[in-house]
Order: structure tokens, then sequence, then C-alpha cells
């Protein structure tokens, strides 16, 4: 999860500042957390604290945590449908099939034993708000990757699954895509081009810079390529200190706790 809030925190200054150059300032003094860490945070919060419960009650905790961390941090830089979401009266899903859900998914890619489940914790992850079918697609693909990834499958193993399940296209390389590549914030769109920045990458602020340079929805991206990409190579701890630098007392709690479940997780495994 912390390799998804490292690449929001350092895609944040260039979503609206788009730089093709893979040589970029990595972080600077304002780089931040943005939506897209705060909903990260909202399903780390909402599936440990439901851990073994029934789908509707994972479902009650995702808006309620959601729609709390959501109003607690509300110039984040959220979507105008998913604003009115969060502060309207009646919070139901809208039929997105916009990257929110992809970008949020990356703690249900660490906690679950089979890849069945964490494809339909990723499903619920998404279906709250983002139930489309590409909004659920892209939610499924990024928790898939990071559960592939985290349990020794290789690259081309990780491709071959995603092509398979989800129909993106992982052949075409950064070099083709980023001179035209323009803000898009829709799965379709965005949660492939982040799977290639990955299967490009030889290492985690490899991966982090190529996704940047990329240009588009450029912490979106890089918050979905972290996360495999730190279920694949680790993160290193100068990145680790950094996300807890810039993220405040109560998201850092949420970090502590969340990393407390897998720990005692794996400790009862």
């Amino acid at each position: 999860m912390l390799g998804a809030i490292f690449g929001d925190i350092v895609g944040s200054v260039y979503e609206f500042h788009n730089t093709k150059k893979y040589g970029f300032v990595l972080l600077r003094e304002e780089s931040g957390p943005t939506d897209d860490s705060c909903m990260t945070l909202a399903v780390a919060k909402s599936f440990t604290e439901t851990w073994g419960k029934e789908d509707d009650v994972i479902r009650a905790a995702l808006v309620k945590n959601m729609r709390e961390i959501g109003r607690r941090y509300p110039g984040a830089g959220y979507g105008g449908r998913f604003y009115h979401w969060l502060f309207g009266d009646d919070p139901k899903p809208y039929g997105s099939y916009g990257n929110g859900s992809g970008m949020r998914v990356s703690p249900v890619g660490w906690m679950f034993d089979t890849l069945e489940d964490t494809l339909h914790a990723a499903k619920l992850s998404a279906e709250v708000t983002h139930n489309h079918p590409e909004g659920i697609m892209g939610a499924e693909a990024v928790a898939a990757a990071i559960y592939l990834a985290r349990t020794g499958k290789t690259k081309e193993q990780i491709k071959q699954f995603i092509t398979g399940k989800c129909g993106y296209d992982l052949n075409r390389t950064l070099d083709e895509i980023r001179p035209d590549y323009t803000f898009t914030e829709i799965c379709r769109t965005t949660v492939p081009e982040s799977i290639i920045a990955f299967l490009e990458s030889n290492g985690f602020e490899d991966a982090i810079r190529k996704a940047v340079s990329l240009g588009g929805d450029s912490d979106t991206i890089a918050c979905m390529t972290g996360a495999i990409a730190e279920a694949y190579y680790g993160m290193p701890e100068k990145f680790k200190q950094e996300v807890h630098k810039r993220l405040d007392a109560y998201q850092w709690n949420i970090v502590k706790n969340y990393q407390k479940f897998l720990k005692n997780k794996k400790t009862d495994s």
C-alpha cells in the first residue's frame, strides 16, 4: 500500500503540469497525498475492520470510511461525481468506469491468500461507487497484479493473466504510448498504461519515473504502478520514510493498523 501512496505523492505535482521527462524532480516540497491516498487508506481501514465479515458489512464499511475520510480531506482533489457521492445524502453506486476504483484497491492485493478472494474483494471495493464492468475490472486488474507479484509470479505471468482476464493491450511500449498520451481518468486508458510502466521497469523508482513520464493523470497512474512495483521489487526504506513524513498523524495511524493486521495475519497463518 505504501508504494501506491508514494506514487500518488510523486505524481501529485505533475497531474495538471505534466512532464514527459524521465529525469523529473522526484519529490518536491509541495508533493503530497491526494484523493488517491485518502481513498486507499479508506479501503485499508474498511477491510481491516471487517475481516471475516459478510459482503454487505464490508460494503457498508467502505461507504462509511470513504465518506468520513473524504469529508475529513475535502480538498484532496476528488472528481465531480465522486465529490457529490461523498457529500450527498444518498450514497449509491453511480456506474462509474473511472480509475478511482484502481487507484484505491492496493490494500486488497496484500490481504488475501488466494487470487479468487483477492478478485472478490477488489470487486467489493469498486462497486460501492464504480459498479460499471470497466470500473470493477480496473480494480480487479490492479489487485490481481499485486497479488501475483507478491506471490512470486513473473512479469510474463502477470501480463498473461491480466491480458486474458481484462483484454487489456499490454504489448504496447511506453515509447509508443507517451507522445500522444493525454489526460484521461477512465480505467480502460489508465490501468493498462500503469501496468505497462511496471512491466517495463527494472526497479521501484524506475517504475514510478516511467509512470509519471507518460503524462496524463500522473498521480493515479503512478499510484497504481507503485502499488504493483512495491509488491514485485519491495520498496526502499527512504521512500517509506517520505510517505511517513508526508502523511498526517491520522493517516499514518491507518497505515500502522493495516501493517499490524498484515503482520498478525502472517503470524497466525
